[in-house]
């Protein structure tokens, strides 16, 4: 191979599905040699694609004709750490995907461009920022006792230490965080911090609260309503280590940060966390495991915290750290009561109690709040005379009424139709709405209270960017009597003028065919309650209340939350999943296909389920998915479970080397301790 004398071999990754690394060939002197964690931008087909080097090499196995030039390499940007190239090797390993598909991906886009005219603006805007790194902290406020333990435990911390902080809502565990973070800061110069929170909403308040304790500090934050040009930026200043807190969502857990000293995972319950396409990786779980790989403290805060996560706190495998009581003087817990609605029939979804607490608090000038987890109007249209429905022609769902824009529109697919002027089926012309969504629930509030500054805040009212803190500002502001709300307003919020919460139609969840169901229906509900009296009591001395409408005021679940009881609730929980033998106590996986029929999904199914046999490990049989079809494609799944993670993970690498000999058209993917059955 004479003709590599005076060149390397640059072995690539590229973002393909195929499990593969490249060889490319690269003239280069023994000191010039490019490092492994550096981007190159090579030929691929007929493509010019950027590839992350993970080798190099004086040879390759690859005949010299066949060997292609690496066209540049990106000697600007600095390698990726081995530490990072380990987590994202770990991350491909364990969720079962390609290098280069978990790699790639977790990179700006604007790094893996052919040209790098972005790459090379962003590092001069970067260079010209102020470098200061004062974490002096400013403006500090006075810990009770339960918090300052917390915060001096957790900044204090030495190696990996995994800490769960239990602590109800308006308990204070930003401010510990914050404190925690000072303590690490003044101890390590040059460390960074990254802080996860579930929601893309919630970052803006976070943001400038550690902009004001920290000014010294350079903060980068990490989410995907950034621009392009944004994340790039924010990257950067934290892959170059001048970023020391990073703030972001769950795909901030693949930044890289080459001097991370404290990982904190706010509300870790929550469901976001799970990556829902392409690389379905959990960023809690992938958190833990790079403060374990980087011998660092993490700690994982919420009021509700996962059944996985209690149940290692309970084992001694998480420090358990807990604060009962709220941070604000005389703020204590609302009073929580249940609705009968049978006794008490709603009108217009409210009942005579709801609406008698809502007036009591417009004349003391307080705010409310009503929570509805169902956008919309109405869920769906029907004719009465012959039973029609507006069911989506692409989707097993329905079309969702929304009145304002006149407008059925499906939220699977995001079909759209006009309002039709007459049944489709019998021509009668009296269509009636069924059920109620945020938006029919803020009509009848209208003309309930025609003088009330009513703000509906969903994903239909915040569409356009900064729509969402616009609203929530006005709500900060006192502009706003009643806020109607989805989830997007459940956690999070410091609203402090709050004192009435209102929780309409949660009874579904109890009848829900997923195991989960009861354990988020809880934490959803403790969390929404959570956002009333945070400030302490009201300007007339009574307790923030939280009044919950339902058909069913005996069930259990409603009791633990009228109790705040969130530890009994816990543990009656994980004893009814041990004796049924589900997660935590059992390692599942999911394999999904989609195929133009639902018989072609299944038949490839059963075909993958009898491609290896396991004495350890269930195959259950193929069965459609709860949503079936989306957009014209046919959806159904096939479920793996064991009782040990390591033997899980032994049999999917061996079963999923046969399943890519399959030849078929049916896509399909696999997903790794699944949150969605």
């Amino acid at each position: 191979m004479s003709g590599l004398l005076n060149h390397c071999i640059l072995q690539i990754v590229l973002d393909t599905p195929l499990h593969a690394v490249f060889d490319y060939r690269w003239p280069c002197a023994a000191a010039e040699r490019p490092q492994v964690g550096q981007l190159a931008l090579v030929p691929f087909g007929r493509r010019e694609v950027a590839g992350l080097i993970v080798g190099v090499a004086d040879s390759s196995d690859v005949p010299e004709d066949k060997l292609k030039d690496a066209l540049a390499v990106r000697s600007q940007l600095s390698p990726l750490s081995p530490q990072w190239l380990a987590l994202a090797g770990f991350a491909a390993d364990y969720y079962q995907r390609p290098l280069g598909e978990v790699a790639l991906p977790g990179l700006p886009k604007n790094t893996r461009l052919p040209t790098t005219v972005a790459l090379d603006r962003a590092l001069k805007k970067l260079a010209k920022l102020d470098t200061a790194h004062d974490g002096t902290p400013l403006n500090v406020p006075a810990l009770n006792p339960a918090q300052q333990q917390a915060a001096d435990a957790i900044g204090g911390a030495q190696g990996y230490l995994p800490t769960l902080l239990h602590g109800v809502t308006g308990s204070g565990k930003t401010e510990v965080y914050l404190q925690a973070c000072a303590q690490v800061l003044a101890r390590e110069p040059d460390g960074q911090i990254l802080i996860l929170v579930p929601e893309i909403n919630l970052t803006p308040q976070l943001e400038g609260n550690i902009r004001a304790r920290f000014p010294g500090v350079m903060l980068a934050t990490l989410h995907s309503s950034l621009s392009e040009g944004e994340r790039m930026l924010h990257w950067l200043a934290a892959h170059q280590g001048r970023a020391r807190i990073v703030l972001g969502t769950r795909l901030a857990i693949l930044a890289s940060l080459p001097a991370l000293k404290l990982i904190v995972i706010d509300e870790e319950h929550d469901p976001s966390y799970k990556q829902q396409e392409g690389l379905r990786y959990s960023a809690r779980d992938l958190a833990v495991w790079r403060a374990r790989q980087l011998d660092i403290p993490i700690v994982l805060g919420s009021a509700t915290p996962s059944l996985e996560s209690w149940q290692h706190a309970q084992s001694g495998r998480y420090r358990l750290l807990t604060l009962r009581e709220r941070a604000v003087q005389n703020a204590v817990l609302p009073r929580i009561s249940l609705l009968d609605m049978e006794r008490d029939k709603p009108q217009d979804g409210l009942t005579s109690a709801l609406v008698a607490a809502l007036r009591l608090r417009m004349e003391r000038g307080e705010q409310s709040l009503l929570f509805l987890n169902r956008r919309g109007y109405a869920p769906v249209i029907c004719c009465e005379a012959c039973g029609w429905i507006s069911n989506c022609h692409r989707c097993t769902a329905y079309m969702v009424l929304h009145r304002p824009e006149h407008r059925l529109r499906c939220h699977h697919c995001s079909l759209e139709m006009r309002i039709p002027r007459h049944c489709p089926d019998c021509g009668n012309v009296d269509l009636q709405p069924l059920g109620r969504g945020t938006q029919r629930v803020e009509e009848g509030l209208q003309q309930l209270f025609p003088d009330a500054r009513i703000l509906r805040i969903d994903a239909d009212s915040t569409r356009r960017k900064g729509s969402a803190q616009a609203a929530f500002d006005s709500v900060h502001r006192g502009e706003v009597d009643i806020l109607i709300g989805t989830q997007m307003v459940a956690k999070g919020h410091d609203f402090k003028n709050l004192t009435l919460v209102g929780i309409l139609n949660p009874d579904t969840a109890l009848f829900s065919q997923d195991y989960r169901a009861s354990e988020r229906l809880f934490a959803q509900l403790m969390q929404v309650a959570g956002r009333a009296g945070r400030a302490g009591q009201s300007a007339g001395g009574s307790v923030s209340e939280v009044l919950i409408q339902t058909r069913y005021p005996q069930h259990p679940l409603y009791g633990s939350v009228v109790r705040h009881d969130y530890d009994n609730f816990a543990t009656a929980l994980l004893e009814e999943r041990q004796q049924a033998a589900l997660p935590p106590f059992l390692y599942q996986a999911l394999l999904r296909a989609e195929a133009p029929e639902l018989a072609t999904a299944v038949e490839f199914l059963t075909q993958a389920r009898d491609l290896l046999a396991h004495p350890d490990v269930t195959l259950h049989d193929p069965i459609p998915m709860s949503m079936t079809r989306v957009h014209n494609v046919d959806r159904a799944q096939l479920l793996l479970e064991a009782a040990s993670r390591p033997l899980l993970q032994a049999f999917l690498k061996e079963w999923l080397h046969l399943l890519r000999t399959v030849k078929t058209r049916v896509k399909w993917s696999l997903e790794v301790d699944p949150v969605d059955i």
